[in-house]
């Protein structure tokens, strides 16, 4: 099986970053990305991935409530990422974020962790 992986970051190099890291792997596959909170929310309903990894930073994501971002999420597991931020632990909950990752550690965190917080039916 597969990872279903959905990338969120407003930086498109940060997305093209994660997208390469991930591009070698057959167990992770990378079903689609978003330059905005909206947008994500938009393409989680056509999508369903198993793992967002979404910035926490994203400029149009505190236009949202915390209980309604977390359902539009789709039920798919928050990865979050952050090149550091105030108030994380309020960030993380907004989002139902599971687990945070720093930007500066993902070429030696990131796939450890999506492979980690894959569902039982999607490891390999």
């Amino acid at each position: 099986m597969c990872v279903k992986v959905f990338l969120a970051d407003d930086a498109d190099v940060m997305r093209r970053a994660i997208r390469s890291m991930l591009s070698d792997r057959e167990d992770i596959s990378v079903v689609g990305e978003a330059s905005n909170f909206r947008e994500t929310i938009q393409k989680m309903a056509e999508l369903h991935p198993d793992l967002i990894i979404l910035d926490l930073n994203m400029p149009d994501r505190s236009h949202i409530a915390p209980s309604e971002a977390k359902r539009l999420l789709n039920g798919a597991k928050v990865l979050a990422i952050t090149l550091g931020a105030e108030n994380l632990d309020e960030l993380l909950a907004s989002v139902g974020a599971v687990r945070l990752l720093d930007k500066g550690e993902l070429a030696n965190e990131l796939i450890p962790a999506i492979l980690e917080l894959a569902p039982a039916q999607s490891r390999p």
